[in-house]
């Protein structure tokens, strides 16, 4: 035969698994398992760092809510003592004013007498000695100038005047809605009390009563003074 038609054929060599013959293809299975481990492995990451996000996330939001609810707990224990501190105060001044005092008018006006409280101080302004109009005001400690502007626990008024002609002077205050008017019943007689703006600008109320010939009006120039000043209408006695 023709030698260049002869294929001449490798020599078989040993190979890697101990025989002869040719080295198989290197098999791709190890790099895949490699490939999937560092996926896994990404993935393992990315939800641990994800959960320790949303742990740190948590437990701000638990620190923030927890400090929220002491801030509340300090403001409703803070609300709580000064309402108590104010109910004790309060407690405290009612009973500085007892007992109460008798507030005794002129004799010849019907001898109005009413209690008011012992802390208050009198100030007789015109005593109705030459049987003119009787004037008198009435404050916690002391009486401060004389002045329509001027706020007092209480007014008081005795007039030369008929009921009918000093209860006129508020009816256009009635009118206009600035003066809400209550008819109550006391010693017998119908007192007329106004509440709300008083003539002076004051907020406040009036108390209006007749005695004989005379016309007695009490006012109090704030509602500070609102519970004394019921208390005191509610103690009156005069002679009719």
């Amino acid at each position: 035969m023709d030698n260049q038609h002869i294929i001449s054929n490798p020599i078989p060599t040993p190979n890697n698994y101990g025989g002869y013959g040719y080295d198989p293809v290197p098999s791709r299975s190890h790099g895949s398992s490699s490939m999937m481990k560092t996926a896994a492995l990404a993935i393992v990451s990315l939800v641990a760092l994800g959960l320790l996000i949303l742990s740190i996330f948590l437990f701000s939001q638990l620190n923030d809510a927890t400090t929220n609810v002491e801030g509340q707990i300090s403001q409703a224990v803070a609300i709580a003592e000064n309402k108590k501190a104010e109910e004790l105060e309060k407690e405290f001044a009612e009973r500085e004013k007892q007992p109460f005092r008798s507030f005794l008018g002129p004799v010849d006006y019907g001898e109005l007498s009413f209690e008011y409280p012992k802390t208050w101080s009198l100030y007789i302004a015109r005593d109705a000695a030459n049987g003119g109009d009787y004037e008198a005001y009435m404050n916690p400690v002391e009486i401060h100038a004389i002045s329509n502007n001027t706020i007092y626990a209480l007014r008081i008024f005795i007039y030369n005047r008929s009921f009918e002609d000093v209860t006129r002077g508020y009816d256009g205050s009635i009118q206009n809605g600035s003066l809400r008017l209550e008819v109550r019943e006391i010693n017998g007689g119908s007192v007329n009390v106004y509440s709300g703006t008083l003539p002076n600008q004051l907020v406040g109320r009036i108390a209006v009563l007749k005695i004989r010939d005379k016309t007695v009006v009490l006012q109090t120039d704030s509602e500070l003074f609102g519970e004394d000043f019921d208390k005191i209408i509610n103690s009156i006695k005069y002679n009719s």
